[in-house]
């Protein structure tokens, strides 16, 4: 037993006397990192906001008859198909978009 209380005790002792490991030193690598810059808006400025559109769900449902939801439905349907024609080219050029 005293032996196995000899050998334990000397163990850590024997560590500390051993000679230190050399370690290789770290190589330091430097680069640039190129942040671009802030992003080009896709959308002209000449884009206005969209129109009034008369056909809204509010106004369909307080319609008095089916002929008028109609009318606001055929009043509705250029004003969006003008928007769209501003639309879709800007879209198509955005690069997000492709």
């Amino acid at each position: 037993m005293t032996r196995a209380l000899i050998a334990f005790t000397a163990l850590p002792l024997a560590a500390c006397a051993t000679a230190p490991i050399e370690r290789p030193q770290p190589i330091v690598v430097t680069k640039e990192v190129v942040v671009p810059g802030p992003p080009t808006p896709c959308v002209p400025k000449g884009i206005g906001t969209a129109p009034t559109y008369p056909d809204t769900d509010d106004a369909l449902k307080s319609a008095r008859d089916a002929a008028e939801r109609y009318q606001l439905l055929a009043a509705g349907r250029p004003l969006r198909e003008a928007r769209l024609r501003e639309l879709e080219p800007v879209i198509a050029l955005c690069p997000r978009a492709n």
